[in-house]
């Protein structure tokens, strides 16, 4: 699976668990998830590659309990380092 291609499931994962993810430029010196007036978010930071936009996807993502019961690739549960609830 292509860098871009996990991104997108990493962004679907984390809009399932309430996310609003927004696209920003951020001049490469923040980005990732944070709560304001009770919306959970996620800034992607567009001065970021793929690469780096996704590990600020997968930074928020691993913080979330609930993340290890959802359906997901293989791939991005690998990448989350999760395992599936019994």
């Amino acid at each position: 699976m292509h860098t871009a291609d996990l991104l997108d499931e990493a962004i679907a994962l984390a809009e399932r668990l309430g996310y609003r993810v927004r696209p920003e430029w951020l001049g490469g010196t923040n980005g990732g998830g944070c709560e304001i007036r009770g919306h959970r978010w996620i800034f992607l930071d567009l001065a970021l590659g793929p690469g780096d936009q996704l590990e600020q996807v997968l930074a928020t993502l691993r913080r979330e309990p609930a993340v290890a019961n959802l359906p997901m690739p293989q791939l991005l549960r690998d990448c989350l380092l999760v395992r599936k609830s019994a």
